[in-house]
């Protein structure tokens, strides 16, 4: 009786609680759960923080998934465009989801990192040289099968459904790689953000592959604003594209008006700075999407397991 006595009275000290309260908090702030399912986690794994917080991600998982399931058939036409590139590789992701306010979320924008992070790995690891540049399209599917931090893309969506309550999907990519020193890579996503750098999300976005001459300014942003204020359906060829009698309704890129200086046309900026376009891509947020990209390959990703 005496021992039982000192033992609870161990268990129940001021020292004991406070080492309770502190594995309670650390679980806590790590995984974001509420404080009700992290006690219950300690509880049932005698306070192993490690196995309270598998167990807390499984309990996480099999409801996300629960809700994805239950959600999936509701339309998802909102959320953003990302873009992460560096001089010869380039990701362009949409994540889409019910309303714009859960595209404000905080959680939504970590989602979409994550995603374009993913991509650009992708496009670092396993597209295969050919030609100027190789292009790869991912579909949801294929998406999904992408790893961040050891989690499928998948997963991670499912957990973020279950958390927001909402129908949210990773809808399409395109993955670039160059394949030589003179073709650059460019990326651009509007509203743009404040600083300028290697990844941004917004509701437009484009990728661009050109060459420029050397000792000329660097304009591949520039044109990529171009892209996606101007919208072109394609690149135009000066021998079998004429233009447009109406500049308002031209869709060749070449011989649209130069949207940063209307007085040239885009043909003429080339020109000018010695810029070849190789190719571009351009995602609006919710827009109808043809089944086939010209262009762009679609075939399985055998490789992306290898992908941590």
């Amino acid at each position: 009786m005496m021992i039982f006595q000192l033992v609870r009275s161990l268990h129940t000290s001021p020292v004991c609680r406070k080492a309770e309260s502190s594995l309670l908090a650390k679980l806590r702030k790590k995984t974001g759960y509420t404080i009700a399912n992290c006690k219950k986690a300690l509880e049932m794994h005698n306070n192993d923080s490690d196995k309270a917080e598998a167990w807390l991600n499984e309990q996480a998982q099999a409801m996300g998934w629960a809700k994805a399931t239950k959600l999936a058939g509701r339309t998802a036409v909102q959320g953003l465009v990302a873009v992460k590139f560096d001089k010869n590789h380039g990701a362009l992701v949409e994540l889409n989801c019910e309303t714009d306010f859960v595209a404000k979320n905080e959680k939504f924008h970590k989602m979409i990192e994550d995603a374009t992070l993913a991509c650009f790995k992708f496009a670092h690891t396993s597209l295969q040289s050919k030609g100027d540049i190789t292009k790869m399209e991912l579909d949801s599917e294929q998406l999904g099968n992408l790893s961040v931090e050891g989690k499928k893309l998948s997963e991670v969506l499912a957990l973020f459904i279950g958390s927001v309550g909402e129908n949210a999907i990773l809808r399409r990519a395109e993955c670039w790689k160059a394949n030589n020193k003179e073709v650059k890579i460019a990326g651009y996503t509007h509203p743009a953000p404040a600083a300028s750098g290697d990844y941004s999300a917004g509701k437009y976005g484009a990728l661009l592959a050109y060459k420029q001459s050397s000792g000329h300014e660097d304009i591949g942003r520039q044109l990529c604003q171009h892209i996606v204020g101007c919208a072109p359906k394609k690149i135009g060829n000066k021998e079998s594209d004429k233009p447009n009698k109406n500049s308002d309704d031209e869709t060749c890129l070449i011989y649209q008006e130069y949207l940063l200086d209307p007085s040239y046309t885009v043909d003429e900026v080339l020109e000018q700075n010695k810029v070849e376009i190789i190719d571009y891509i351009r995602f609006s947020c919710g827009e109808s999407v043809e089944n086939n990209m010209l262009g762009v390959e679609k075939q399985p990703l055998d490789t992306v397991q290898t992908l941590q």
